[in-house]
């Protein structure tokens, strides 16, 4: 193992040591799977078509989005504050910085949508009688699409945290095409309720083809009744999420090391100044 991958792996299990001790960021994590919980609790119809609960469509639509979400709001959010309070400028002078970093980030995000994964389909399954795969081969499905689903995102986060502003305006800016897509993805409700061009312009996106093969993974095979093409296509969301991994990686590796380059100490004292002036830190800190 080379050595930027040894220090990747290490800062990694450092990272999310700190995370577990943390209970504000757990309680953020937590509550996403409190909301799914909810929402499914109080749904009582069926998938039309099919005889599938609404509910379980619901559990296997968040899924998707808690996995989309952790690679792709929480990575650009935490990549730019730590932009802010300096760490790119610390890489810079660090042999195989980037790369570690990058996989130390990886590590976190993988481990942290995973946990939240399993604590979602286990509490469902115990609290409001959600969906959990039925054999080996829809184990090994959801294996899979879990872990291409968080390679198509996790890059792709990392690659617009390394361009995106301030952590304010990140925010803002990653959560309106965010719960736009969350609407238009199959998360809430069946997608074949959706408008044709709407199912188009959702297909481009790698949340679809996560929620699509989850649902292949937790549902039953009636349940492909409600699917677009009316069968899971899973050769297709594996090919559309890998296509949107490699996209990521071309894409993070490149765009971190150019943030990397463009920081500078008299960047990071002004980025402080201003701080300190909008009076977000005492302007002594």
């Amino acid at each position: 193992m080379t050595g930027h991958r040894r220090a990747g792996l290490r800062r990694g299990v450092i990272e999310l040591g700190h995370l577990l001790h943390n209970p504000k960021e757990l309680a953020g994590h937590l509550s996403n799977v409190v909301v799914a919980l909810v929402i499914a609790g109080y749904i009582g119809d069926e998938v039309p078509g099919t005889r599938t609960p609404m509910s379980h469509l619901v559990l296997a639509g968040f899924a998707a989005y808690l996995l989309f979400q952790t690679g792709l709001v929480n990575l650009p959010q935490m990549l730019v504050t730590e932009r802010e309070e300096g760490a790119l400028l610390r890489l810079r002078a660090t042999p195989g910085g980037i790369p570690a970093y990058l996989i130390a980030k990886c590590l976190l995000i993988v481990a942290t949508a995973t946990g939240t994964l399993v604590l979602l389909l286990a509490a469902g399954a115990l609290l409001v009688d959600g969906p959990l795969p039925h054999g080996p081969g829809d184990w090994l499905t959801l294996l899979w699409v879990t872990a291409l689903g968080l390679l198509a995102v996790v890059p792709l986060g990392a690659a617009i945290g390394a361009v995106l502003p301030n952590p304010r305006e990140a925010l803002a800016l990653i959560m309106l095409p965010t719960m736009g897509l969350l609407v238009t993805s199959g998360i809430m409700f069946p997608i074949t309720s959706l408008p044709g061009p709407v199912q188009q312009v959702s297909s481009l996106f790698p949340l679809k083809w996560t929620a699509q093969g989850l649902r292949a993974a937790l549902l039953p095979d009636s349940a492909r009744a409600a699917e677009a093409a009316g069968s899971w296509e899973l050769p297709l969301v594996a090919a559309v999420l890998a296509a949107w991994a490699v996209a990521g990686f071309l894409l993070a590796v490149p765009l971190l090391r150019r943030a990397a380059r463009r920081e500078s100490g008299s960047r990071l004292s002004a980025r402080r100044r201003r701080v300190a002036a909008d009076g977000a830190v005492p302007a002594g800190g």
